[in-house]
């Protein structure tokens, strides 16, 4: 984790789909296991600094040789993209497959 990257690992009320999104087991979470969504909340990973607050839409999935897979969040307000480490092993609550693959067939990789 880079020097720029502040811990925030605790359980939220997804904005999008309304279900209660538990911590992640061995890294943060950052967005809804179940529908992948996002909030904008972060300049950095974990910092808390931004001022937009914007629904980020998950709006494809890229494979990185040393991350794995990454969702890309589009920010519906501001228009920002990030890539986000897609939890596909998560114990606690992994990613739904089905949204990534749903994601991925319409044009999202």
């Amino acid at each position: 984790m880079s020097r720029r990257f502040t811990v925030h690992n605790e359980s939220f009320t997804c904005v999008h789909c309304g279900r209660l999104v538990p911590p992640a087991s061995r890294t943060c979470r950052n967005h809804c296991p179940y529908c992948l969504y996002s909030v904008h909340l972060d300049k950095f990973p974990g910092d808390r600094a931004a001022d937009c607050g914007g629904l980020m839409q998950p709006v494809a999935v890229t494979y990185h040789s040393k991350k794995g897979y990454q969702l890309i969040h589009r920010c519906l307000r501001c228009g920002v993209q990030r890539p986000n480490r897609a939890l596909l092993d998560d114990g606690n609550q992994p990613d739904s497959l089905e949204a990534i693959l749903a994601l991925m067939a319409h044009g999202g990789a």
